[in-house]
């Protein structure tokens, strides 16, 4: 199961951690990781390129299963970033909502 928790600084969205394994299907054929994946690559891609913030990334490349996404909010646009992030978690939100036997939102 992909545990999913977004993070905040000061009441602030700013970024999000996700762990664990879909397993909803065969590796390569996991329709819930791949649209987990799609979701968190291309909000990073978009904070980098679009809201033009370097974000800082912590993955296991080595096992999978473990990405950590954060902005420094001190350093950005902020409005930008809270657009992208919200609607990254728009986007959970939905998988969640349609896959609950694969991902889990945990809120604080």
């Amino acid at each position: 199961m992909i545990k999913t928790r977004f993070l905040y600084n000061d009441n602030a969205f700013c970024g999000f951690l996700l762990k664990g394994h879909a397993d909803s299907g065969e590796y390569g054929y996991d329709i819930v990781c791949a649209a987990v994946s799609v979701l968190a690559i291309n909000t990073v891609n978009s904070l980098e390129q679009l809201a033009l913030v370097k974000p800082q990334v912590v993955s296991d490349e080595k096992n999978g299963g473990y990405l950590k996404v954060n902005v420094n909010l001190n350093q950005t646009n902020n409005s930008a970033v809270q657009l992208l992030l919200n609607s990254f978690e728009l986007g959970m939100r939905s998988i969640a909502d349609n896959y609950q036997d694969y991902i889990t939102i945990e809120d604080e």
